[in-house]
């Protein structure tokens, strides 16, 4: 839609004072057509035309295929994914991985869990289980439940202690003492396999920052690791010196935002040093009417400085590995084109 503002002066109730009513003059945009899907229909065509259907969140999730192909293309762009830790835990795990590995993006900021799930299912399995679950019966067989994932116990924090320990040691021994949150994510690269995102971002030379790492079971361990080496250094100062070297020379910048939370705001937040993002795709099923960040649509960073005024943006309200998988398809018809 176009709109024009025009300004009539008509006090809504006398005695009020002057309160006066904008009415916006609105220019209807293209014609809504009927979606037509054959046997023949690619992914790329069914998003051409979920494009045109006109009909509601259909067209934020074409909208999200159409920014991302510009911003994945765009050779003077610096690309930012952010993710939630949750969605490490299922096979979602599967597309982040890929998108690191085709070199997708430049730098990956997540949370703490999102580590714990790929090392976990690095070295053991995770099973399918449901959101009805007894959690008191699964408590009784040493079972964590997230969501519709079970997550054996063995396989979990006994595991990520006994790895992340060894891997640490390994670095310290060899005369690494100070570690950013990107030097520790280098080093559990370092010692996994093709199936995990840390991997082949150490391959691809790719630094995953996260913010809140103290929040989760590696944190826990780099704890542990700090009080029996007490030269040991945590360094977050060099993963923001990593960020403003990045920024600041940065032509143009983008990100796919999948959840929200601190991954999302640390994206949001560095950018704003360059005056905000120009390509902005974030995936969501949190509301806004709480004024919660996570909730924040993308044009609201627009009012910070974190998204530009001109910024190609869209917000898609869903369930992350419900609609992506076949926006991911979609992209990788289109980019192949």
């Amino acid at each position: 839609f176009q709109a024009e503002d025009g300004i009539r002066d008509q006090p809504r109730s006398r005695g009020l004072g002057d309160v006066y009513k904008r009415q916006i003059m609105i220019k209807p945009g293209k014609t809504v057509k009927d979606i037509k899907i054959s046997n023949e229909s690619t992914a790329h065509d069914i998003f051409n035309e979920l494009g045109q259907s006109g009909g509601f969140e259909s067209r934020n999730v074409a909208d999200g295929v159409e920014i991302l192909t510009d911003m994945i293309q765009d050779e003077n762009c610096l690309k930012f994914l952010s993710f939630i830790g949750a969605i490490v835990s299922t096979g979602f795990r599967g597309i982040i991985r890929d998108m690191i590995k085709k070199k997708w993006c430049d730098v990956v900021i997540t949370t703490c869990g999102a580590l714990d799930h790929d090392i976990a299912r690095h070295f053991a399995e995770y099973k399918e289980g449901s959101f009805t679950m007894d959690d008191k019966e699964l408590a009784d067989q040493n079972i964590h439940r997230l969501g519709n994932v079970l997550v054996p116990m063995e396989n979990y924090g006994p595991l990520i202690e006994e790895k992340v320990q060894n891997i640490l040691e390994q670095a310290y021994n060899a005369g690494k003492k100070e570690f950013s949150t990107a030097d520790i994510n280098r080093e559990l690269g370092k010692s996994m396999g093709e199936d995990s995102f840390l991997y082949w971002a150490y391959k691809n030379n790719i630094s995953v920052i996260v913010p809140g790492i103290m929040d989760g079971a590696v944190g826990s361990q780099v704890w542990m690791f700090a009080q029996k080496h007490p030269d040991f250094k945590l360094d977050l100062i060099e993963d923001a010196n990593f960020l403003s070297g990045l920024i600041f020379k940065a032509e143009k910048s983008g990100a796919l935002m999948l959840g929200g939370g601190v991954p999302k705001h640390h994206t949001l937040w560095w950018n704003q040093y360059r005056e905000g993002l120009d390509y902005a795709v974030y995936v969501t099923t949190a509301q806004e009417f709480d004024g919660s960040l996570s909730g924040a649509l993308v044009r609201e960073a627009i009012s910070w400085g974190k998204v530009t005024k001109h910024a190609k943006e869209t917000t898609i309200h869903a369930e992350i590995t419900t609609v992506f998988p076949f926006m991911y398809k979609a992209l990788l018809e289109k980019l192949e084109k």
